[in-house]
């Protein structure tokens, strides 16, 4: 007597648990890519028509509409610094590493001075300055 089997394996793949997956990578990378650079300090940066970046990027000076100046070593969250201390603090970060840039955010709105007063600071102390801007 022959039996047969009811049951019947089928070769098809099921592609709904894949794409569920794809979309939970998606989201992930998302709200990843959207919290790896938060910007504390809301500064409104004027505008330029060129684009110039640097690699080695080391301390960002920051100076918001209100002319508070903060500071921040790499990916750091800024830390306020009283003006008098600027220089003291970027020459030391120069001695550890004489081969970095000082990136500085200055909002659009502060007194000139500010902004000079920051340039002069490293140029004085042969310091390499990017000043950022929005494009």
């Amino acid at each position: 007597m022959a039996l047969k089997r009811r049951n019947r394996v089928e070769a098809t793949f099921a592609m709904s648990s894949m794409t569920d997956l794809i979309f939970l990578l998606l989201l992930f990378f998302v709200m990843a890519s959207t919290m790896s650079s938060p910007n504390d300090i809301k500064i409104n940066l004027p505008q330029a028509k060129a684009k110039t970046t640097t690699k080695h990027v080391v301390a960002k000076v920051s100076i918001d509409n209100l002319g508070n100046y903060f500071v921040a070593l790499g990916k750091q969250k800024p830390t306020p610094i009283a003006q008098e201390d600027l220089e003291a603090y970027l020459s030391g970060i120069q001695q550890q590493d004489s081969t970095m840039y000082i990136a500085l955010h200055a909002d659009q709105d502060i007194a000139y001075k500010e902004v000079v007063h920051v340039l002069d600071i490293a140029n004085e102390h042969k310091m390499k300055l990017v000043i950022a801007t929005k494009r």
